[in-house]
Order: structure tokens, then C-alpha cells, then sequence
């Protein structure tokens, strides 16, 4: 299964198992075993390079077992074969979005402006305070 120019997966790399579907087909629904449940041992997969592991395991979330195994199922329509794509469509859905490197965070700060700003406000409020102050002993 090509995934990106970069990436491929073997086909025996891919477990499916048919199950029965809770989704719409009716009676139909009860006598077959239309719902795909595709699992993808990321962990062991040699077409993927060691970051995107890292950033699978992160996008896959609850879809991955402690193992490193991606579990992908897919319901949705009355046709095994159909579901059979709608998952291989998420599984590489999920590795393409694995590829992408997120944008390092830039620190900032507050500009001169505005630190002078909160300044001034600070200033302003705490004479506010100080004028509700009953008057002491200097006074």
C-alpha cells in the first residue's frame, strides 16, 4: 500500500478481521460480517522512519495499543469491501498526518509598549486604592 512518496506498506503488514457491524443494513447487518477491524503493527514497521512512529503513536491516540499496534475499524457502509477501504483510506489518512513536522514554538515576549502600559496601570489603580485609605498618623 503506497502512502506517500516516501512511504510504503507491505501488505502483510496488515491484519483485517470481519466482524459484524452494528451500522445501518438492516436485517442484512445481523447475517453478515461486513465491519472491518484493521490492525497495523507501527511499531515493527520498517516503512516507517522512527519520528513518525512517535508522531503516529500522538495522532493515533486511543486507536493504538500500549504495543504500538494501530487499530483502525470501519462500519460505516453495508459493503465489506467498502468498509475495507474507508479503512485503509484512515490508516493512511493517519500516517500522512504523522509526517508532517509541527512548527517549533517561537518564545515571545511583550513589547515596550505595552509592558509600559501595564505599568501605568498598576501606577494608576494603586493611587485609586491608596486615596480610599483612612488617613494615618504622617498625614
Amino acid at each position: 500500500m503506497q502512502v506517500t512518496d516516501d512511504i510504503f506498506i507491505d501488505e502483510s503488514e496488515l491484519e483485517e478481521r470481519f466482524v459484524r457491524a452494528s451500522g445501518p443494513g438492516g436485517q442484512h447487518v445481523n447475517k453478515t460480517s461486513s465491519a472491518v477491524q484493521l490492525r497495523f503493527d507501527a511499531a515493527i514497521s520498517p516503512g516507517l522512519s522512527a519520528e513518525v512512529k512517535f508522531r503516529l503513536r500522538r495522532v493515533a491516540g486511543r486507536r493504538m495499543t500500549k504495543d504500538g499496534v494501530l487499530v483502525i475499524e470501519a462500519d460505516g457502509s453495508r459493503s465489506q469491501e467498502r468498509n475495507r477501504s474507508e479503512a485503509r483510506q484512515k490508516l493512511a489518512d493517519l500516517i500522512i498526518k504523522a509526517t508532517y513536522r509541527p512548527k517549533p514554538r517561537k518564545t515571545s515576549r511583550p513589547s515596550l509598549t505595552s509592558i509600559r502600559k501595564m505599568k501605568e496601570a498598576k501606577a494608576k489603580r494603586g493611587k485609586t486604592k491608596a486615596m480610599r485609605r483612612k488617613p494615618g498618623r504622617d498625614d
